[in-house]
């Protein structure tokens, strides 16, 4: 029986439940799940670059496999810091949906036909700064709390809409509601967003087990979009994004950063074994 350690919220258990069932099928094991209260889900009335950024979502979690309560531990990839502590690492990225933003409104319309002055909720830096560069007249409201919680807060704080991650939306079962996705030109999606990580101590028997769960494909792409994180330092406190995809040989990057007070956005392309190099490129363009 494998322990799969994961958050006490409704996403964060469709999203084991999508691994178990991949375990299941492909090593033919049988799984339970762990649940945890992270440091992130607990705070919720101050913004997270105020309370430490990347890391709240998964101490707890790591503790867990520390204390060997948990075998491995199921993540939205993008909660994971790019540099982890030497005790861990990534077995596998073994999925990875849309990795757009969506746009939610309780009155139907899209982002670009809400009235002046419009207000959008958002906890996210990375999404705030790019939406107002698509409408500098919006008010941008922060907003905290899992997915249901912060639809719920269109109406109960007189919202015109919330901008969230496609991926969530669509494992919870409630994409219907979405009034419009975003472009990935637009609205570049935070680094690994849509992906999926099993992590594991480091060199330890569920490591090789879960290994063969890996897809190369995603793996090349969401490390090449961490790398250029990691290279301009980016964080919750910071806009940098990246998204990268993969056709054929080849590999296209796209990324942001804020220099300045100016929103830089710029791509690359090339071979896809390169795609660390690609990506060290790319990150220098933004620089």
């Amino acid at each position: 029986m494998i322990k799969v350690a994961t958050r006490k919220s409704s996403l964060a258990e469709k999203q084991a439940d999508i691994i178990i069932e991949m375990i299941s099928d492909k090593l033919n094991l049988e799984c339970e799940k762990r649940l945890y209260t992270t440091k992130g889900d607990r705070i919720l009335d101050v913004s997270l670059d105020k309370i430490g950024g990347k890391g709240l979502f998964i101490k707890e979690i790591e503790i867990a496999l520390l204390k060997k309560e948990a075998d491995i531990a199921v993540h939205s990839l993008k909660d994971v810091p790019t540099e982890l502590d030497d005790n861990f690492e990534i077995a596998a990225v073994p999925i990875r949906d849309d990795a757009r933003d969506a746009f939610v409104s309780m009155n139907g319309l899209t982002f670009f036909e809400q009235r002046r002055g419009a207000r959008i909720g958002t906890s996210s830096i990375r999404r705030a700064k790019q939406l107002l560069a698509l409408r500098g007249d919006i008010e941008i409201v922060p907003i905290r709390g899992n997915v249901n919680t912060r639809i719920e807060k269109i109406e109960r704080e007189n919202l015109d809409g919330v901008v969230l991650a496609a991926a969530g939306l669509k494992r919870l079962g409630i994409d219907a509601i979405v009034t419009e996705y975003f472009d990935i030109e637009k609205i570049i999606p935070a680094c690994g967003q849509g992906a999926l990580c099993i992590e594991t101590l480091k060199n330890n028997e569920f490591y090789d087990m879960m290994k063969v769960l890996n897809k190369e494909d995603i793996r090349m792409c969401v490390e090449a979009e961490r790398n250029i994180m990691k290279l301009l330092n980016g964080g919750c406190h910071s806009l940098v994004a990246a998204y990268a995809k993969i056709e054929g040989d080849y590999i296209y990057i796209i990324g942001v950063n804020e220099k300045g007070g100016k929103i830089i956005k710029k791509d690359i392309e090339g071979k896809k074994e390169n795609f660390l190099e690609l990506s060290r490129q790319l990150a220098k363009k933004l620089c």
